[in-house]
């Protein structure tokens, strides 16, 4: 029986395509996948991420503890701030990627992909040991999440939110990226967080499941203005194929670094020891075998899906990769994808071919994001 979001009502009323998607009954699209793309680039969209994983971290052990299990130095962090980090095994793979924010202190909220949040939350608790100095809870099954992201969404977000001074809680306009703001909806708390997953500018807003339906609705109603529309997984995916933003189970894997992904900036060596810290040292200073590369299509070649082999373009027999993510650009009507290839290999501008149904396609190593916006 797959799961639903407390928004199932709403999209099956706005006429959504559902399909599974990693246990959940998700809309991969209400129009088109263009279509909501486009209007994500140009204006703006609201996406679904209510399958998303909620835990939070508190206790005055709290901040130890995340350093040990994840990468990047949570000590950097404000009251109100975030930021990416993975979690990784012993040899340095990954399991999962996530955002850790510092709401205050001793008190860290992290947001977990939704196909690992039962694996995660395991192997975190597996972690603590017989610490009592910080309590870990999932608080997944009470929180919903939406995503607004676009170029025209601070236009309206404040108008949905009490925020500014009256309120004590700042304009969601004014804040920079990663930063995080507890707001109240309809007299419920709820959290903003300046981020996103499709490389244009927005917020995410995590609330109680109750209230979510109706934020839902403000959002789109506020929003009609500017162009808003519900934007599905599908959009989601070719947006952040466009800027090279890793998906777990595609370029991110427990066999797989953060080095080799090429998220290695978020890998800081310099906190000390953390759980994968000598694969990853190790990698970082003489090279990773492997690199997760940005490509192109040329011409008229179909798009690339996941899978795919990706072939030495001077030898048709030496396959020397498989692409991991591919699709159709809708903002340069390509075909674009990721995928591995030897490190020697992972120069832009380097010919490959990619094999389609049995035939070979010419494609070109590109520097990341393959879709660089033009303000």
């Amino acid at each position: 029986m797959l799961k639903r979001t407390a928004l199932f009502e709403c999209h099956k009323n706005l006429g959504a395509r559902l399909i599974e998607f990693g246990g959940w009954e998700m809309p991969v699209q209400y129009t088109s996948i263009v279509d909501e793309h486009l209007a994500v680039r140009s204006h703006a969209g609201i996406f679904d991420i209510s399958h998303m994983g909620q835990f939070f971290v508190k206790g005055a052990g709290a901040e130890k503890f995340l350093n040990r299990i994840l990468t990047n130095d949570i000590r950097k962090l404000q009251n109100g701030q975030g930021q990416y980090t993975l979690m990784c095994n012993e040899t340095g793979g990954v399991i999962d990627d996530l955002y850790a924010y510092r709401l205050a202190e001793g008190n860290y909220f992290l947001i977990v992909n939704a196909s690992r949040i039962g694996d995660d939350f395991a192997w975190i608790s597996k972690q603590t040991g017989d610490a009592e100095d910080f309590q870990l809870e999932n608080a997944s099954d009470r929180y919903s999440a939406v995503a607004v992201q676009g170029p025209r969404v601070f236009e309206f977000i404040d108008q949905c939110f009490e925020t500014g001074e009256k309120a004590g809680a700042p304009a969601i306009k004014s804040l920079k990226k990663n930063d995080i703001v507890t707001a109240n909806f309809d007299g419920t708390q709820v959290l903003i967080g300046v981020t996103g997953y499709t490389g244009e500018q927005g917020v995410e807003i995590v609330a109680p499941n109750q209230v979510i339906q109706k934020i839902w609705e403000t959002v789109l109603e506020k929003g009609k203005t500017s162009g808003i529309k519900p934007a599905g997984l599908g959009a989601r995916d070719t947006l952040r194929t466009e800027v090279c933003y890793p998906l777990y189970g595609h370029e991110l894997n427990e066999q797989t670094t953060p080095i080799e992904a090429g998220v290695g900036f978020f890998v800081s060596l310099e906190k000390g020891d953390f759980i994968g810290r000598t694969v990853l040292e190790s990698q970082k200073k003489a090279g990773p075998p492997r690199k997760c590369v940005a490509f192109k299509m040329t011409g008229s070649s179909p798009p690339p899906r996941p899978h795919y082999r990706i072939i030495s373009a001077e030898n048709a027999e030496d396959a020397i990769g498989e692409v991991v993510s591919g699709t159709q650009s809708p903002s340069l009507n390509i075909g674009i994808g990721m995928g591995y290839v030897p490190a020697e290999q992972a120069v832009a501008g380097r010919g490959i071919q990619i094999e389609i149904r049995g035939k070979l396609f010419p494609a070109t190593i590109v520097s990341k994001p393959i879709y660089k916006k033009v303000n």
